[in-house]
């Protein structure tokens, strides 16, 4: 036997309001559109039939809202088939209301009223003809429908929403006519909220982009981007952020769907580099979801990200053309999308290249000045030690570029993939090493003589010392990693969970380096380096070379193991100590 599914309208209801809604002010939307889907079908068989939708809110109306349309209206039969049966879009193709040209999808509609009405009274007559049919329904999902034969008026439908006892705030004056501002001020036919006109006739970003952009931001654009997709009948401006915004930040476009709003916090209209760049568009053919709130995330959504991509992009192209000077504010004020794009687009690269400042030994530069004056981009790849290095590199008269930003490795690397090897290489802390002078052999010898009573110290800290001759002289002592020694310690810890025979091969690769993972670089030309050497006093020694060590590491912005913070407690504690000492003797 054949069962028929039983349907609970309260669970419906519950359902659309904790789920797919996100707010019961989604009513003034769905009764809106399915105002004006009854007029475009009225206008279907009827070119010059009137388009209009009053709206009357509580006050004015015995407590209730009355909304009434000019559309097509709705004989018995209609009503029965698209008012009280939830689901029956086929048949809703069936009685003429196609989807092509309507705004409505789901076959929802009246039913979203019940989100803050208790009982929907309506009042229907066709254009086709016939009687006005009378339909009246409860949240209970219990309806009835007369037909009154005697009834004469206009064309259209009115409906009345009695609200519910904890739900009249939406339906009054000031919330009513807040609501269809929002959603329904650029429709395409008259709209009036008691006597007052919601509707303008012309999209407003088309008469004073910048200005309307300043409205919708809140404050004034960059620049306006004239933006179209004919293929989905998109239209609308890019409004580019004049201030930058974090990478990381949500995309909220403003969106319309046939004039109506979609939302004004739509994601997935730009791709995510261009997170500085905010879209108003109308558009007749991108899906929304089923809560209209959103797009739906498809194929045809992927194109038109694509396609506004490409056109953002290619007025950054023509920015750079025409003005410079404004190209490199803007660089200033979003450099992290552009990079990112850099990172693919050989144009946006050549853009950056020119004039985006990078922090140099030479002060902050474009890339393209810093490959005039040294030939190649010399980089480091990490903030902090570009910091340690940069003092030293400069007075030695070597150019190094700071690498170690978002995006900044992989744009040296696409320079390298399209200028060849020497347009950029990476740097390391031991090249910086070689260039330095050796000491004099003197101060040297009496110098290493005086570490071995530092033996312990330098061993407790896994270092070891480089004397070196080196400007600046104010530079007491530099800590660099040892690159060799960290891979030799990474190849035995993986040797001890190897078979036999990979950890002898792993052992063998380890060898020829030195056992320190770090190596202590000190200035020779320092004064206090310079007394190091001439120290009797061993226990002094051990603490001048402990400070030394704790000052560098500070210095190099590594983060402190338990030992180095003990280390930078005794070391202040100590020299206090004697200080105080001295003071007294």
């Amino acid at each position: 036997m054949a069962h028929t599914f039983g349907v609970d309208l309260r669970g419906i209801i519950d359902l659309l309001s904790h789920h797919l809604y996100s707010s019961p002010r989604v009513y003034a939307r769905e009764l809106l559109q399915n105002a004006v889907d009854a007029i475009t079908a009225r206008r279907a068989l009827q070119p010059d039939a009137p388009g209009e939708v009053v709206i009357e809110p509580v006050g004015s109306s015995g407590g209730t809202l009355r909304i009434s349309d000019t559309g097509i209206g709705l004989t018995e039969r209609e009503v029965h088939d698209l008012l009280s049966t939830l689901g029956r879009t086929s048949k809703r193709d069936d009685l003429g209301f196609a989807r092509q040209g309507f705004l409505g999808q789901f076959g929802v509609g009246l039913l979203s009223a019940f989100l803050v009405a208790e009982r929907i009274r309506l009042v229907s007559r066709s254009a086709r003809g016939g009687p006005a049919v009378r339909w009246t329904a409860d949240a209970a999902g219990n309806y009835e429908v007369e037909v009154d034969e005697d009834a004469r008026g206009e064309v259209g439908t009115t409906i009345e929403l009695v609200p519910h006892r904890d739900s009249e705030h939406w339906l009054e004056r000031d919330v009513v006519r807040a609501l269809v501002s929002e959603y329904g001020e650029l429709l395409p036919v008259t709209v009036r909220v008691g006597d007052e006109v919601i509707t303008h006739g012309e999209l407003p970003w088309t008469e004073d982009p910048m200005a309307y952009g300043e409205k919708v931001l809140g404050v004034r654009p960059f620049d306006a981007i004239p933006v179209e997709v004919p293929t989905v009948g998109l239209k609308g401006v890019a409004y580019v952020l004049p201030r930058g915004v974090h990478p990381g930040a949500r995309q909220s476009h403003r969106v319309y769907l046939k004039r109506m709003l979609v939302g004004d916090a739509i994601e997935g209209l730009l791709p995510e580099w261009a997170y500085f760049v905010r879209c108003v568009v109308d558009t007749t053919s991108l899906r929304p979801t089923a809560s209209r709130e959103a797009l739906y995330q498809d194929e045809t959504l992927l194109a038109v990200q694509e396609e506004l991509g490409r056109q953002v992009r290619d007025w950054l192209v023509r920015l750079d053309a025409t003005n410079p000077e404004r190209t490199g504010a803007l660089l200033d004020a979003h450099h992290l999308g552009i990079k990112s794009l850099a990172r693919a687009d050989d144009e946006m690269l050549r853009l950056v290249e020119r004039w985006l400042p990078f922090e140099t030994t030479d002060g902050p530069q474009s890339l393209r000045q810093f490959r005039r004056k040294h030939g190649v981009i010399a980089h480091v790849p990490e903030v902090d030690e570009f910091r340690q290095l940069a003092p030293v590199a400069h007075a030695q008269g070597m150019g190094l570029v700071n690498a170690g930003y978002a995006y900044d490795v992989e744009i040296m690397e696409r320079l390298v993939a399209l200028d060849g090897p020497t347009a950029a290489r990476r740097v390391a802390p031991s090249e910086v090493l070689a260039a330095l002078d050796d000491p004099d052999a003197e101060l040297e010898r009496a110098l290493r003589e005086r570490l071995v009573q530092a033996k312990d110290v330098l061993e407790r800290h896994d270092c070891e010392v480089v004397p070196r001759d080196f400007d600046p002289g104010s530079l007491p002592a530099l800590l660099v990693t040892n690159v060799e020694a960290e891979r030799k310690r990474d190849a035995a810890q993986v040797g001890e969970q190897a078979d036999p025979l990979w950890a002898e091969l792993l052992g063998s690769l380890a060898e020829s380096s030195s056992d320190a993972s770090q190596r202590l670089v000190l200035n020779c030309r320092n004064p206090l380096v310079k007394r190091l050497a001439g120290l009797d006093d061993p226990a002094l020694v051990e603490l001048t070379v402990e400070s030394l060590y704790v000052h560098a590491l500070l210095q190099a912005r590594r983060p402190m193991r338990p030992k180095d913070t003990a280390a930078l407690n005794r070391s202040f504690l100590e020299l206090l100590d004697r200080a105080v000492d001295g003071q007294k003797g």
